[in-house]
């Protein structure tokens, strides 16, 4: 499995209740695109269409080596998920403040592009913040026990 790019930003301001592996319906310059690494997830979501997911906001940029008819950076692609996890996802996403977005993308051992999305809780700002102290408190200890063993 080679890792193309991971949502770190996702981690930081959603709790990840369940993860789920998606196909994502390409075309060739985006592919390709995506061989050399270019790809954002930042402001990208899982969207339903007609039934259908949809990965919005995700940004494969240009392929400068392909034709004249290269694709849209920014449109929309359909997620391949099969029926009764859409099913299930959908009924998951009525919930009050539960949405679905993508954690990963990476090609899988047979290179077909997988994306890894998850259902997910937004945190509080007071969350985030403890989160970062307590970050910030474990690095402080291990400078001072770095600093001990010198001795």
């Amino acid at each position: 499995m080679k890792v193309i790019t991971v949502n770190k930003k996702a981690f930081f301001d959603y709790e990840i209740l369940e993860k789920l592996e998606a196909g994502i319906s390409l075309v060739g310059s985006e592919v390709k695109s995506l061989r050399e690494g270019h790809i954002s997830l930042r402001d990208a979501y899982v969207e339903f269409h007609d039934g259908r997911p949809v990965l919005r906001g995700a940004n494969i940029s240009i392929y400068p080596n392909a034709s004249f008819n290269n694709h849209e950076p920014e449109r929309d692609r359909f997620l391949l998920l099969g029926r009764q996890e859409i099913r299930r996802l959908m009924r998951k996403v009525e919930a009050k403040g539960v949405t679905i977005i993508p954690l990963r993308c990476y090609f899988s051992d047979k290179g077909i592009a997988k994306v890894e999305i998850g259902l997910a809780k937004g945190k509080r700002e007071y969350e985030k913040k403890a989160r970062i102290k307590e970050r910030d408190l474990g690095r402080e200890m291990d400078r001072d026990l770095a600093g001990i063993r010198r001795r």
